[in-house]
């Protein structure tokens, strides 16, 4: 083939990279570059150099300290952990004991002091108990080492949008740390330390910064010594929930009559909705408002996974309610009185705890508050600040109800029937007439009623007045207590020998300081409505003096023999029966046709005597069926005067109001009084002044008045 003369182009790819250029390459050309200022950097990198320098200081100070800190709490922590005792130790670290008061059926009803109802652990007590704490109140409980530093920020951010400072109102504090409260950090109670408990309590519960630190630092220590449940066990049995509980199963017991592994998931959620503040969500407060909390509280257990829907919609449907004990409340006055009259060490200053069998019967004490409730309601103008109280008592003395005034459920409050002394009036007089009895009157022996008068030494003359201005002439004695006659009284008192009458009525139970002058008859001196209602029961036994009392029999929490029984009861005698037995006939008879009238039960056999004081100041009725003898006492707390209200009035209508309610509707066996009395044919002549009443009957003739002659030289009494 010839040769077109044509050069082609291999059949190559071309270079990937170019040929390297000869280093003979012309060097490029240099463009010309203004000259450039050089910055002044020597005045302004010092300053920079500073900070830098200070901020590595800085850090290395803090990261440091922070370690330096972390070892110094970490140090403390474990000596905190090396010197904590075992947790059982703190279980039970009360300086008081507590007192629980049964009533005559064996019922509690009353309690005293810190109730601790025995130890719970997070084993025994029931879980939804332990489940409403910890969502109540630490929900992390289970994962934080004691203390929360995020709990402690949304404490303060809460605190401060809410106007308080950052460490006011809520602390963010854990569990742990509630509980190292709860021990105050191991501290015991030291009475040469504090003043009082609630002096060392506001001591323990002290929030400053300092004291945070103290507790976060214990706190720690508690975490490594102990188990997060024997954490939460001291807790539960350290925790108040007001009402005196101390700890989950004495607040169980308070609230709901049943023991702590019993309690219900809405019974859980009220208990620890009281956590918050315990004595204004108490139930026994405000029901209301404690159901109201557990409703928050179940809603935190369900959100929380603690309670199934079904569980949740259960518990908000029926909200805890209180049991009857706790919800009646009834016999506080009572309960006040048992732990005054009892022993010191064994009561207001025990350290023990004492459960006191007591005469308390809270049936009687129901009859007697709704009796008094229903006479204020429908016969007592509204906005009337008059007061009144009521005693029960049986014929030996024993106290079965007590109503201390108006306002029914209370604790330490004023109680009027043992508290307040107040003059008697003519429920004294009964004394009068047991006097002339004892010495051999009769019912139907007579006294004049007319204008008199006595000379009383250092006094001038004294000239007593019926309440109705009235004489009634010649009148049995009978009629003059029946009619509450007051000349023949002081006659009587007199020509007895008053220094006679007083020692009777001491003997029968009458305490307060009786006056000297004769007055005395009409009630002039003071005493308490208790001490008058003791001395009206030595009447219905027959003649003997009583103790009034309310212990029948006290022991130490778990042992069942009791270190002490009855306080009180029957005592010496003071009046024959048989004078007794008359004297009851003449009370009979006063509410049958004298002051008494509105005391009247159809069917009942009673026996009492009204009493109005000067001015209407204190209206009394005193009587007894059979079985009781009842007081009542009206009159205001400042002793102004009553309007319109005497002993025959008010005080006997709630006298019968509270026995109707007692014995119901059947009628109490006759009452031991003298019958078969014969009045007399005529009556005999009336009897000078100062002389004694005139003696219808044959008794007490011959020698048996020369002895009672004697009898009244020896006692001091006038002829």
């Amino acid at each position: 083939m010839s040769s077109t003369g044509k050069t082609k182009k291999p059949l190559v790819a071309d270079r990937r990279y170019p040929a390297k250029t000869s280093a003979k390459k012309a060097a490029p050309k240099r463009v010309a570059r203004k000259p450039v200022r050089k910055r002044k950097t020597t005045r302004r990198a010092w300053p920079v150099r500073i900070v830098q320098w200070l901020f590595r200081l800085l850090w290395s100070i803090v990261w440091r300290g922070t370690v330096a800190l972390g070892l110094l709490i970490g140090g403390s922590a474990l000596y905190v952990a090396f010197t904590l005792p075992p947790s059982s130790d703190f279980v039970d670290q009360r300086a008081r004991g507590s007192v629980t008061m049964t009533d005559r059926n064996e019922d509690v009803y009353a309690w005293r002091g810190d109730q601790f109802g025995g130890i719970v652990s997070t084993d025994t007590v029931s879980p939804y108990i332990r489940n409403a704490v910890i969502a109540t109140e630490d929900r992390r409980f289970y994962r934080h080492l004691g203390i929360s530093p995020r709990g402690v920020a949304s404490a303060v951010r809460i605190n401060l949008s809410e106007g308080r400072g950052p460490l006011s109102g809520h602390g963010g504090s854990t569990l742990t740390q509630q509980t190292a409260k709860l021990i105050c950090m191991g501290t015991p109670f030291d009475p040469d330390v504090w003043p009082s408990e609630a002096a060392y309590e506001a001591d323990c519960r002290e929030g400053s910064v300092w004291r945070k630190v103290r507790e976060a630092i214990y706190a720690l220590g508690m975490e490594i010594k102990y188990s997060k449940d024997e954490i939460l066990s001291i807790y539960l049995n350290r925790a108040f929930l007001g009402s005196t509980a101390r700890g989950f199963e004495a607040a169980t017991q308070r609230y709901f009559g049943k023991a702590s592994s019993e309690a219900t998931p809405a019974e859980a959620a009220m208990l620890a909705g009281l956590l918050v503040a315990p004595s204004r969500y108490a139930p026994t407060n405000n029901l209301e408002r404690s159901q109201a909390r557990a409703a928050t509280v179940v809603r935190l257990m369900e959100e929380q996974g603690y309670l199934t829907d079904a569980q949740a919609r259960d518990a908000q449907a029926n909200p805890a309610t209180l049991s009857d004990a706790a919800s009646a409340r009834r016999g506080g006055y009572f309960a006040d009185w048992v732990m005054a009259s009892g022993p010191d060490f064994f009561t207001r200053s025990t350290t023990e705890d004492v459960i006191l069998s007591t005469t308390f019967d809270p049936r009687i004490q129901q009859a007697a508050e709704e009796a008094l409730t229903l006479i204020f309601e429908t016969k007592v103008r509204a906005g009337s600040e008059a007061e009144a109280a009521v005693v029960v008592m049986s014929a030996d003395g024993a106290v079965r109800a007590m109503v201390g005034g108006r306002e029914l459920k209370v604790a330490g409050g004023f109680n009027r029937a043992t508290q307040a002394n107040r003059q008697t009036g003519s429920t004294f007089k009964p004394f009068v007439y047991a006097t002339a009895m004892e010495l051999g009157y009769g019912p139907f022996d007579t006294v004049v009623d007319e204008p008199w008068s006595i000379e009383v030494p250092g006094s001038g003359t004294y000239a007593p007045k019926n309440y109705s201005e009235e004489f009634q002439g010649r009148v049995t004695l009978t009629e003059a207590l029946a009619n509450s006659l007051n000349i023949p009284a002081v006659k009587i008192s007199e020509s007895l020998g008053r220094d006679l009458v007083r020692r009777v009525a001491e003997d029968f139970g009458i305490q307060s300081k009786l006056a000297n002058g004769p007055a005395l008859a009409l009630g002039a001196s003071e005493s308490t409505l208790l001490e008058m209602t003791g001395a009206y029961a030595g009447i219905l036994n027959g003649g003997s003096s009583v103790t009034p009392y309310g212990l029948r029999a006290l022991r130490l929490l778990g042992e069942a023999e009791p270190l002490m029984g009855t306080g009180g009861g029957i005592g010496e005698r003071v009046i024959a029966q048989e004078a007794a037995e008359k004297l009851t006939y003449m009370m009979h008879q006063t509410v049958i046709t004298g002051s008494g009238k509105r005391a009247q039960i159809e069917g009942f056999e009673i026996a009492g005597k009204t009493g109005t004081t000067q001015a209407a100041r204190d209206a009394w009725f005193i009587g007894f069926t059979s079985d009781y003898v009842v007081g009542v006492w009206m009159g205001y707390d400042d002793n102004r005067p009553l309007t319109g209200v005497t002993g025959s009035g008010l005080p006997a209508d709630i006298w019968r109001e509270t026995v109707a309610r007692v014995h119901g509707t059947v009628p109490p066996a006759p009452l031991p009084m003298a019958r078969n009395l014969k009045a007399p044919v005529a009556a005999a002549p009336a009897p000078a002044p100062r002389e004694q009443p005139t003696r219808t009957n044959t008794d007490g003739g011959g020698v048996e008045g020369v002895i009672l002659d004697l009898l009244r030289g020896i006692l001091g009494g006038n002829n």
